[in-house]
């Protein structure tokens, strides 16, 4: 894997950088997740059609460093980003954001100033209270959680979620929660953005208010079927054909 330090989260980033063709789609995943656990399946699968891919593990998950002394708000994990994006130095590029990292997304829209070719966001947090979730994880405190809570949450998860949530720091697990129920207004954020951006859901995850909002705000949709919020473990193949088509489309 690749690596940069940040000088905001005071650690070394990691990312993988899969070749490919056309203009690079940037991978930022979700609360306890990691983008090099998550995202090859969707990236190798023949409906991605060979687009280089770059998948990042954010400070706390994944293969990136956990410091303590870190915040992992949002808003920050966001600047993290905006400093690798730098340091690639990239021209263009895509950036796609799942739940937490929808939201994180959509915070580093509004730090670009150039290069951001489109944007794509699944389920994302647009709202301050958070998720199911984040909500569980914060209903202990930070010690509790750290000390018996997350151990606890990955033994009693069966799904794909829990290998990833075994290797993320609890304290950026409980902090990230914590910044997703403080909240920001992200859904109008992303409907004010100057740059072509697209909402997908799962249909079991439907209906949702704030989709058919974006649908009569005329706010590009889509809708994968056969899986809900955990879109790229149920139909990945789903989730490639859609990123690809939106990428295709603004390229």
């Amino acid at each position: 894997m690749d690596s940069f330090f940040s000088t905001i989260a005071n650690c070394r980033v990691r990312w993988l950088d899969l070749p490919g063709t056309g203009i690079p789609l940037i991978f930022i995943h979700g609360l306890g997740c990691a983008s090099s656990y998550e995202y090859p399946r969707v990236v190798s699968d023949p409906n991605f059609a060979g687009r280089r891919a770059i998948l990042i593990d954010l400070p706390g998950f994944g293969y990136s460093e956990k410091p303590r002394e870190y915040g992992y708000s949002i808003k920050q994990q966001a600047e993290v980003i905006a400093g690798l994006i730098s340091h690639l130095q990239l021209d263009r590029y895509f950036i796609y954001g799942h739940s937490m990292g929808g939201s994180i997304s959509i915070e580093l829209a509004t730090l670009l100033t150039d290069g951001l070719s489109g944007l794509i966001v699944s389920e994302p947090n647009f709202h301050p209270g958070g998720g199911f979730f984040s909500r569980q994880i914060c209903s202990v405190s930070e010690a509790d959680y750290i000390s018996t809570t997350h151990h606890a949450m990955v033994n009693e998860e069966s799904g794909p979620w829990a290998g990833s949530m075994a290797v993320a720091a609890p304290w950026a697990v409980w902090r990230g929660a914590n910044s997703l129920i403080t909240g920001n207004n992200w859904f109008d954020i992303f409907a004010q953005l100057p740059v072509p951006q697209t909402l997908i859901f799962g249909e079991q995850s439907l209906p949702d208010p704030d989709f058919m909002q974006l649908q009569s705000l005329g706010i590009r949709t889509a809708v994968l079927p056969d899986c809900g919020h955990c879109m790229s473990w149920e139909n990945p193949a789903a989730l490639a054909r859609a990123l690809e088509a939106f990428c295709t489309k603004y390229e």
